[in-house]
């Protein structure tokens, strides 16, 4: 006979754990494409009034270095925004970003000082808004871009409960 292992039992304020990864919604992949558009279009027009204004020959070929290279850029922004994912777990929050270099920040619930929803044009005009976390750290300063304006603002209020429930060092 092999006994049973004892667990012990799970604390009250205890936070259910994901097991999967939460992803932004697909629709962000629109405000970063329309965000790199009009930086391109600025940087390329500078450089092309430069080039017919004050006559200066580099400034054609810089012109389109940068498009060609923002173009590159655009056609990765749907795999970048697929990296991007959260995932909840008992005492801490997960965030994971990027294809070559990858990033991946625990922001614990009890260090959290400061949960904010930004939207900007774009992302409103999608539904869309940003959830950024801030604690005494920069480093993990986070933010997660392009959730829905109901759930960022769900997630808002568990996590400000959570913060308030596990204060560390206060």
């Amino acid at each position: 006979m092999v006994p049973e292992p004892v667990t012990a039992p799970e604390p009250e304020h205890a936070v259910p754990i994901d097991e999967d990864w939460r992803r932004v919604s697909p629709k962000y992949v629109i405000v970063e494409v329309v965000g790199s558009l009009i930086g391109t279009a600025v940087f390329v027009g500078a450089l092309l009034v430069a080039h017919f204004w004050f006559g200066w020959w580099w400034a054609m070929w810089a012109a389109i270095a940068l498009g060609v290279v923002s173009l590159v850029t655009i056609a990765f922004e749907p795999r970048r925004v697929r990296s991007i994912g959260y995932r909840l777990r008992s005492d801490d929050l997960l965030f994971r970003r990027g294809i070559m270099y990858q990033r991946q920040v625990a922001v614990p619930y009890g260090r959290m000082q400061l949960v904010d929803v930004t939207r900007g044009p774009v992302a409103r005009a999608l539904g869309l808004a940003d959830l950024k976390f801030v604690t005494a750290a920069a480093a993990t300063a986070v933010t997660v871009p392009g959730l829905p304006l109901e759930d960022a603002e769900r997630l808002r209020d568990e996590l400000v409960a959570l913060a308030e429930t596990r204060r560390a060092g206060l």
